[in-house]
């Protein structure tokens, strides 16, 4: 009896620093393996890579409509470029124009 009292006695001294250690274990794997642990890492530098891609067309479509705006201000509109809109969408020409179909 007496050794099952010691058997006994040393399992729950085991207890209290086995489930530290698995605590410990448990949480340095969730910094290895983890979505925001250190083999995501390489994920996220090429999601940022592709999204400063991304952001660089969005910039340069955001200035050319900006450029477009600008030269549609009531104030002072670009001739030519109210004239290229009239006739693209009102299908409208002038009476001195020649029109050159494209093949």
């Amino acid at each position: 009896m007496a050794q099952h009292e010691k058997i006994s006695g040393l399992i729950k001294a085991a207890l209290g620093p086995g489930f530290a250690l698995m605590t410990l274990l448990a949480i340095a794997g969730y910094a290895v393996l983890g979505p925001t642990g250190v083999l995501a890492w390489g994920e996220y530098q090429a999601k940022l890579e592709q999204r400063g891609i991304e952001l660089a067309k969005l910039e340069a479509e955001r200035d050319a409509l900006k450029n477009r705006v600008e030269l549609l201000d009531p104030r002072g509109a670009d001739p030519d470029l109210i004239g290229e809109l009239l006739r693209k969408k009102v299908n409208v020409i002038h009476p001195d124009e020649i029109i050159v179909p494209l093949k």
